[in-house]
């Protein structure tokens, strides 16, 4: 019997970058994570842009490294925070070989609970192509519930798929 996996959110470290620039420079899911166009990653420019974001005081997002006994496997973020109507966006991505094993559900929920008890906020919403029925399920385990879509907003390898908006309220 397999005993239960750990999985828990903790700061970057230099130790994390390797895994962390692997999915940034996927190919393969880059229209699930960016609007701009599929191009190469260098490990210089990734590196460049993490520095970015640790300089920047301006952003008010929230970056967790998803750790999964002891190992980085993938990462989970707040951002776009509206502080008067107290929501954020959140996003997730993962190394393949951690898909469909609970690990996502488990740092979604983990990252509902920062954003409702730490962050105060009142509302987390996401986006996610249609297609990407794993992580429909993995939030819906969450709890969230979709909200709307906009028909045909993604260009995924070769058509154009729905963007599927979901989110979840925090209990009264």
């Amino acid at each position: 019997m397999s005993r239960p996996r750990a999985v828990m959110l903790r700061s970057r470290s230099a130790g994390d970058f390797d895994v962390l620039f692997r999915i940034a420079g996927d190919l393969a899911t880059w229209e699930e994570r960016s609007a701009a166009s599929p191009a190469p990653l260098t490990r210089e420019a990734f590196k460049n842009r993490l520095a970015q974001d640790d300089e920047d005081d301006s952003s008010q997002n929230v970056r967790f490294v998803v750790d999964v006994d002891g190992a980085a496997v993938g990462s989970v973020s707040l951002f776009d925070f509206d502080e008067l109507a107290r929501h954020a966006e959140v996003g997730i991505a993962l190394v393949p070989e951690a898909r469909g094993q609970g690990i996502g559900s488990a740092a979604i929920s983990q990252i509902v609970e920062f954003a409702f008890v730490r962050c105060n906020l009142r509302r987390v919403h996401l986006q996610v192509i249609e297609s990407n029925l794993g992580a429909i399920r993995a939030y819906e385990k969450a709890g969230f519930v979709v909200e709307g879509r906009q028909r045909q907003h993604a260009w995924v390898p070769g058509k154009y798929e729905d963007i599927v908006i979901m989110g979840i309220l925090r209990s009264a």
